[in-house]
C-alpha cells in the first residue's frame, strides 16, 4: 500500500478511528531512543525544580524530533 493510498484510507475513516491512528503514531514516536532521553532530560530537570510555562512547554514539544 501507497503513502498516497494510506493518506486516501485514513481519509475516509470517522474521528474516533482517526484518532486511533493519531495515539498509535504518537505512541511510535515515542518509543524512539531520541524522544525516551529528552524525556528523560526533563523529567531530571523537573525533580531538580527546573519549571516551564505552558507556551515554553508547547515549544518544546513542537521542537522534538519526529
Amino acid at each position: 500500500m501507497s503513502i498516497a493510498e494510506i493518506k486516501d484510507s485514513i481519509t475516509k475513516m470517522n474521528a474516533r478511528q482517526r484518532r486511533e491512528i493519531e495515539i498509535h503514531l504518537l505512541s511510535l514516536r515515542a518509543a524512539t531512543p531520541a524522544w525516551k532521553k529528552e524525556t528523560a532530560r526533563r523529567i531530571r530537570d523537573a525533580k531538580a525544580g527546573k519549571s516551564y510555562t505552558a507556551t515554553q512547554v508547547e515549544a518544546l514539544i513542537a521542537a522534538m524530533p519526529r
